[in-house]
C-alpha cells in the first residue's frame, strides 16, 4: 500500500489539465463528500490548492450551487435594517450555521439577482462594479431580465495580472443576460500617479463613461474585505504590504476600489487620488444604491457602508445583518 502523494509544491496548471483537476476535485468534494484535507493528501496538492480549485470550479460554472433555505428571507431582520439605517429595502438570506465564505457569497448573489430582476420598472441605465461577488450575481441573472438595458461599469477594471476567474467581465455578463448593451471602463482600477488618473478622466471617451456612471439611478456593487485575498491584490494592483499598511491606517475594506475606515471615510487620500471610477459620495445620491455583501471577512465593510449611507438597499446573509445591527447599537 502506498502512502499519500507528496504535496504539490508548484503552480497549478493553466490549461485543460487544470480544468480536469477542477472536475476531479469537485466530484471528490461534493459527490464523494471528501474533506479538502483528504483530497489534498490523495492528489498530492496543498489544502490551499484544493480550495482554489473548488473556488474556480464555481466561478467558471463547472459547479453551480443552488441553496434553498426553508425560509428564503429573514423578514424581521430586514425590517430592523430598514428602520436602523433608513434603507429603501433589505434582503437577508438565512444561512443557519454555514460559515463557508463561498457558499455565503453564492446564496446572497442568487438573492441579489432575483431582487434585481424583480424591480419594476427597471431603469434603462444601470451601473455595476466588478469583482467576485458581482460576477456571481451575473451568473444567477435570468435571461432577458431587462431587455434593451444599458449596463455601465462604474470603476476601472483592466487587470494587471491574469486570473482564472472572470471577475472583471461583470458588465458584459449583465448586459448579455439582460438582452442589452454594455459600456466598459477599459482602464486600470488604480493608476501609478494622480496626474495619470486626472488625464484619463479628462479624456472624452473615459469622461463619457464616467458621466454614464454618474447618471445611472441604480448602481449595484460588491464590497471587499481587508485581507490578503483581496481581488485588488490578486489582480496585481496592491501587494500584501499595501494591505497591511491600509489596515494600519484603519481601513476595514473597500467599496468600488476605495479603501475606507469604520465610518466610511477614505483612509489613504493619495491612493484614492490614483483610483479610477465613481466617487463614493455619488452612491448616496442614487435612487437605488444596492450593496451585495456576505461573509465574516466583510462584516466591518458592510457596517461602514451603512454608517456612511453609501447603501440604500442591502442584500446580505443573516450573520452579517446581525453584526451590523449589533455594531449600530454598540456605538
Amino acid at each position: 500500500m502506498t502512502g499519500p502523494a507528496k504535496p504539490h509544491g508548484g503552480r497549478l496548471p493553466a490549461d485543460d489539465k487544470r480544468e480536469h483537476m477542477m472536475v476531479q476535485v469537485a466530484k471528490m468534494h461534493y459527490d464523494l463528500e471528501r474533506t479538502q484535507s483528504e483530497i489534498a493528501s490523495e492528489l498530492g496538492l496543498t489544502r490551499w490548492q484544493v480550495s482554489r480549485l473548488l473556488s474556480d470550479s464555481r466561478a467558471q460554472g463547472i459547479v453551480r450551487i443552488e441553496i434553498t433555505p426553508r425560509s428564503n428571507r429573514k423578514a424581521e431582520l430586514e425590517v430592523q435594517l430598514q428602520q436602523e439605517f433608513s434603507l429603501r429595502d433589505a434582503i437577508v438570506v438565512p444561512m443557519g450555521d454555514i460559515t463557508d465564505s463561498d457558499l455565503l457569497m453564492e446564496s446572497v448573489a442568487q438573492a441579489a439577482a432575483k431582487y434585481l430582476a424583480s424591480i419594476t420598472p427597471l431603469p434603462d441605465l444601470i451601473g455595476v462594479s466588478w469583482g467576485r461577488t458581482m460576477s456571481a450575481v451575473a451568473r444567477f441573472l435570468p435571461q432577458n431580465w431587462n431587455p434593451g438595458a444599458h449596463i455601465v461599469l462604474v470603476n476601472g477594471s483592466t487587470t494587471l495580472r491574469q486570473t482564472s476567474a472572470r471577475t472583471s467581465a461583470v458588465a458584459e455578463e449583465f448586459a448579455q443576460t439582460a438582452g442589452g448593451t454594455a459600456t466598459l471602463l477599459p482602464v486600470p482600477a488604480i493608476m501609478g500617479k494622480k496626474s495619470t488618473r486626472d488625464a484619463l478622466e479628462q479624456d472624452p471617451v473615459i469622461e463619457r463613461v464616467l458621466a454614464f456612471a454618474e447618471t445611472a439611478g441604480l448602481v449595484c456593487f460588491g464590497m471587499g474585505g481587508l485581507s490578503h485575498h483581496s481581488v485588488l491584490l490578486n489582480s496585481g494592483y496592491l501587494t500584501e504590504a499595501d494591505i497591511d499598511r491600509l489596515k494600519s491606517l484603519g481601513a476595514v475594506g473597500d467599496i468600488l476600489g476605495r479603501f475606507v475606515d469604520a465610518e466610511g471615510r477614505i483612509v489613504d487620500p493619495i491612493l484614492d487620488d490614483r483610483t479610477v471610477g465613481l466617487r463614493l459620495d455619488a452612491l448616496a445620491r442614487k435612487a437605488r444604491s444596492i450593496g451585495v455583501v456576505a461573509g465574516q471577512e466583510k462584516h466591518e465593510i458592510a457596517a461602514a457602508a451603512l454608517r456612511a449611507k453609501y447603501v440604500s438597499v442591502l442584500i446580505t446573509d443573516e450573520a452579517t445583518a446581525r453584526y451590523v445591527l449589533e455594531a449600530r447599537h454598540d456605538q
